[in-house]
């Protein structure tokens, strides 16, 4: 299992989809910890099994337990916030972005690795989420901490081509039935 695995089931309609994989995860500039932990948060946000099941490993030797276990909860506690303050933001009543929100969010204080990467995993989950709120919330958080643009942009390429990859394997999965 595996990225060239990954690539190796995309069909060839879909051949600029496996250029991508390849490019935006194989020839990333990004650090190791970066690059896998978004793959990671990325695949578990598609909502492909195939997908996860093939870079989940991947990223896991990659990875150090706390990255592992970090980018796991940027997924899950995006998963969430993304749908609430994406639904607040979408909301023509206003008074909604007054009230407390009362979701427990402690791992984003506390990720247990460096703030920087988890706001990266998080921004990325948020990209396959479509929350703009959160979206701009994350870059903002990025930005003041110096991180350029190019990386920024990095993190959406993969998580564009990791949800291009997994609903692209998925339909093929529903069409050989």
């Amino acid at each position: 299992m595996s990225l060239d695995s990954l690539k190796a089931a995309v069909p060839d309609y879909a051949k600029d989809l496996r250029l991508n994989l390849g490019s935006v995860i194989g020839n990333s500039d990004l650090p190791a910890q970066q690059l896998w932990g978004t793959v990671l948060a990325t695949a578990i946000a598609s909502r492909s099994p195939i997908v996860l099941r093939e870079l989940e490993p991947e990223a896991k030797a990659n990875l150090t337990p706390e990255a592992y276990t970090a980018a796991k909860s940027a997924a899950a506690v995006m998963a969430m916030n993304n749908v609430f303050y994406r639904t607040r933001h979408l909301l023509s009543d206003h008074e909604y972005g007054t009230l407390r929100a009362g979701l427990r969010m402690n791992v984003i204080g506390n990720p247990g690795v460096d703030k920087t990467d988890f706001e990266l995993w998080s921004f990325a989950v948020s990209a396959i989420n479509g929350c703009g709120m959160c979206l701009d919330s994350h870059e903002q958080v990025l930005r003041k901490a110096g991180v350029d643009r190019e990386v920024v942009q990095e993190a959406f390429k993969i998580a564009s081509v990791v949800q291009a990859v997994g609903v692209t394997l998925e339909a093929e999965a529903v069409l050989s039935e």
